[in-house]
């Protein structure tokens, strides 16, 4: 482990910071500003598909200006969209609000490559680590983002505006920790030219498969349910204050877990940590049918993010054994693309179904994409011994 790892680690958290406070007001925001009330999750469906969409322009960044370049152009459009969303709120206008979230895609797109640059920072023996570590980091956006939602809400004389305007500070500080890290240089087009495998025979492995599944399932369960919380405890009358409590609680839960998920995958190996996630994923399902008082909410949601963290971290490394290092680019972004095409749909049914359907129909919904990835890993694992 080296100081690049710890900045990237804190690159990682001021991340985390933009995502939750949009997670935490975006949904509220575009309730109080959509025509209808089941758009109100557009706004977080804009983000998502912003960033779906981005995931081939972020793979062409990042083999031209390489790591550093394609991070720190990222961080320019996060304090552009911070900004236009700010004016968004402020002129009361829900559509540009949704560009404004779209934009900011971009940004979301480059974040999830931070996690496999980590793997880069370090020799190969302990890249489990390097990863699990850098998500680590996403553990200061568990306390700053719901914090940074709370005393921000009323600065600028609308709810929420003060919110986006501190996020451009938030993408200014991240820019200086960025400028200090030093990322082993992109090989010159004319060596990678060629080589790699097409990027359909590498999606066509097995592993390749279970991995891309695992994260954009685990994914898109863990975003359907965290971007309905704030809507369904408003509708159970819940305080903000409530919601960004338990909101914080879940982001923990995300992102504590990588102090050691790393040793358990070095360990255990990636698909056991990856089934525990699975069973996590079961337990946060039943408590949060089990009742809507505030400790059902807080306990499915912070066995829902400790789920998804044994799910993602363990889905990253898994990934690794499915590329090298010339397909590095076309392969992560088609993981992420994966990702954050799930994510969009799960993002606009969140808002659609607990506005509709209620919080409870939601959750019998989400244990379908948990099953599908429990039995992928099922049919995985013998594959993976043979290969041994």
């Amino acid at each position: 482990m080296n100081r690049h790892i710890a900045l990237l680690s804190m690159a990682q958290g001021l991340f985390m910071t933009n995502n939750i406070t949009f997670i935490a007001i975006n949904g509220l925001v575009g309730l109080s500003l959509a025509p209808v009330a089941w758009m109100a999750t557009l706004p977080v469906m804009g983000y998502v598909v912003g960033g779906a969409l981005s995931t081939g322009l972020v793979a062409k960044s990042q083999q031209r200006f390489g790591r550093k370049g394609s991070f720190q152009l990222g961080l320019l459009v996060a304090l552009l969209s911070a900004g236009l969303g700010a004016w968004a709120v402020l002129s009361q206008s829900f559509w540009l609000l949704v560009i404004a979230t779209f934009v900011a895609g971009y940004y979301s797109a480059n974040g999830q490559l931070y996690r496999f640059a980590a793997a880069e920072l370090c020799a190969s023996d302990y890249r489990e680590k390097a990863v699990s570590l850098v998500m680590a980091g996403g553990l200061m956006g568990a306390i700053i983002g719901p914090n940074l939602a709370i005393q921000t809400k009323d600065l600028a004389g609308m709810p929420f505006a003060g919110a986006y305007m501190a996020l451009v500070a938030i993408a200014l500080l991240s820019m200086g920790v960025m400028s200090f890290i030093t990322f082993p240089p992109p090989p010159a087009s004319s060596e990678s030219e060629g080589l790699g495998r097409p990027l359909n025979a590498i999606m066509s492995q097995p592993v390749f498969v279970v991995s891309a599944m695992a994260a954009a399932l685990g994914y898109g369960v863990m975003n359907l349910l965290m971007a309905a919380t704030p809507l369904a405890m408003q509708v159970c009358s819940f305080p903000f204050e409530d919601t960004a409590w338990v909101l914080q609680w879940h982001v923990i839960g995300m992102f504590a877990p990588g102090f050691f998920t790393g040793h358990l995958i070095k360990k255990f190996g990636a698909l056991p940590i990856m089934g525990l996630g699975v069973l996590l994923n079961l337990a946060c399902i039943g408590i949060a049918l089990s009742g809507e008082d505030l400790h059902q909410f807080l306990g499915a949601l912070f066995l829902l993010g400790v789920g998804w963290n044994f799910l993602f971290t363990g889905s990253t490394t898994l990934s690794m054994k499915a590329y090298t290092a010339e397909e590095k680019n076309k392969a992560q972004a088609a993981i992420n693309f994966f990702v954050f095409a799930t994510m969009a749909v799960t993002s606009f049914a969140s808002g659609a179904l607990v506005t509709t359907q209620g919080w409870a129909w939601l959750n019998w919904g989400s244990l379908v994409p948990v099953l599908i990835i429990g039995a992928g890993l099922l049919w995985l694992a013998p594959k993976k011994s043979s290969a041994a």
